[in-house]
């Protein structure tokens, strides 16, 4: 089974914030993906509505968390999505972060099960993906899985994954986002989406490795830690992010976009896509 066609830029949205109507909304401004953020339930009935209010649109978890839901159950999610959307799914999944699961313990062999249970439960490696950050997960995602979702990262991380996977597996970097000509609110929305993950030993371990110091991770988060997790300012700034990770190695990127509370996001979407070449 082929795995399912991405397109250069998705939306990354958490599943309170998805809709029927935004997916179709998303589909004909252009977007390829829409990624289902949080931990998404196993019986993957969001990910259901979204495809059966679309055509052509593509559905991604992201992601489901192992700890969660077991592979037998998701498996059966799987199979009962794809027989209505063939080709339309792509199952990702994750170990979640040691602070939020009580029975994490060995995450990359709990990781390595939970293939095993969806290679029992006949989901094809091209229909999922693994949220992967360190070396030894992006190797593990590119051998048993279509690719990495890399969650909160930069483009020198996009290209550092890009050597580890080589050239075939997919890389879809997640991106923050900040449409906005005030300066100051795009960096205050940016780092006000990061303060849970400043506490987390997965993310803070990774920003390590792309050389940023306990200065960086103090007080909410220094401003160049900000700055090169999300970017915020006009729509030929952002693109001028998204095209450091697809020239750093990324198939897709998904971007998450950040906006003011009880804000309608569609219109900043509809600037996004007029610009970023989708």
């Amino acid at each position: 089974m082929a795995r399912p066609v991405l397109g250069r830029i998705g939306v990354w949205r958490r599943d309170a914030e998805l809709t029927p109507d935004l997916a179709v909304s998303l589909e004909r401004l252009g977007y390829g993906t829409v990624w289902i953020g949080g931990s998404p339930d196993g019986d993957l009935r969001l990910a259901e509505e979204l495809l059966d209010a679309t055509t052509t649109l593509t559905v991604a978890t992201g992601i489901v968390n192992i700890w969660k839901d077991d592979p037998a159950t998701v498996g059966a999610s799987f199979h009962r999505i794809e027989a209505a959307h063939p080709g339309r799914f792509l199952l990702g999944v994750g170990a979640g972060h040691p602070e939020a699961n009580r029975e994490f313990s060995k995450p990359y062999a709990a990781l390595e099960a939970y293939l095993d249970g969806l290679d029992a439960a006949g989901v094809p490696a091209d229909s999922r993906a693994l949220a992967a950050l360190g070396p030894r997960v992006l190797r593990l995602a590119g051998e048993r899985t279509a690719g990495a979702h890399p969650y909160l990262t930069t483009p020198e991380h996009t290209r550092q994954a890009r050597e580890i996977l080589g050239a075939g597996p997919l890389l879809a970097p997640e991106q923050r986002v900040v449409l906005t000509d005030d300066p100051a609110l795009g960096r205050s929305l940016a780092r006000q989406s990061m303060q849970l993950y400043l506490g987390l030993v997965n993310y803070t371990n990774n920003w390590r490795r792309l050389g940023f110091g306990d200065d960086d991770l103090a007080d909410g988060g220094s401003d160049r830690l900000v700055d090169a997790l999300a970017v915020y300012g006009t729509a030929p700034e952002i693109r001028h992010r998204i095209d450091a990770h697809h020239e750093a190695g990324a198939d897709h990127v998904t971007i998450q976009l950040l906006t003011p509370q009880n804000t309608d996001p569609l219109q900043a979407f509809e600037q996004l896509a007029e610009t970023l070449a989708i």
